[in-house]
């Protein structure tokens, strides 16, 4: 069953022609990634879906309803998370405090089973839940970018390039609990430059290139595709 349907999206910057009729679908309980190099519109792809930008035409529907003209926040109100590039978390916060910034669409009653959950996927936020975020090292950062998404019970997750500036060991780690997460029923929508990665992860994938969807198929597929290798895999 498609989750998300994205059809004919066009997406500007003043005259800046970012995002070229692009269409795609995210059927529930799939990891589907857009790999790209920089600039090829994967973060603008994510920013419209989640309400941030505002498309010039196409659609873009949830659990067959129109987010068109929707906020953002009530975007994710309908179960929808970003987890943005750049982690973006509150760094003069406490970890407790990011993640409980995080369930603002979540009923008091609500928070204390989240946030134990949160921090039963991630244990060494839990030890650190006292610490200011912004003394946390990337990685752990970036797990909590992902606890923060996590506290609104997303059925959808969106992640922006989760692997940004983490050393290798973490990017195992990271991708690692992305399929726990879709294990345990999230659905994923994963933007990652790392394509060997997000391809050995993936159930589909997407290749954009200057905002323009030119390749598609399983992640099996695309990591055996010589364009593919050449262009993204150092193959």
């Amino acid at each position: 069953m498609s989750m998300l349907k994205v059809e004919d999206i066009n997406v500007y910057y003043g005259n800046i022609h970012a995002i070229k009729g692009i269409s795609f679908e995210v059927n529930e309980g799939e990891i589907v990634t857009l790999i790209g190099a920089n600039g090829a519109g994967k973060s603008t792809t994510l920013n419209t879906v989640a309400g941030l930008l505002k498309p010039a035409t196409g659609s873009v529907e949830f659990e067959g309803s129109s987010l068109l003209g929707v906020p953002a926040h009530k975007i994710v109100n309908r179960g929808m998370a970003l987890c943005p590039e750049g982690r973006r978390i509150f760094l003069q916060l406490s970890v407790q405090e990011n993640l409980e910034m995080g369930a603002y669409t979540r009923s008091s009653a609500e928070i204390a089973d989240l946030i134990a959950d949160v921090y039963d996927r991630f244990p060494r936020l839990k030890e650190r839940y006292k610490q200011i975020a912004g003394t946390l090292s990337g990685g752990e950062q970036q797990m909590l970018a992902m606890g923060r998404a996590l506290m609104s019970k997303p059925k959808l997750m969106m992640l922006d390039e989760p692997s940004m500036g983490l050393a290798p060991i973490l990017v195992e780690k990271i991708f690692q609990i992305i399929e726990e997460l879709n294990k345990a029923g999230t659905t994923i929508l994963l933007v990652e430059q790392n394509a060997q990665m997000a391809l050995s992860i993936a159930h589909r994938s997407y290749v954009l290139e200057t905002g323009r969807i030119v390749n598609m198929g399983t992640g099996d597929e695309l990591l055996k595709d010589d364009t593919v290798r050449k262009a993204y895999l150092g193959g």
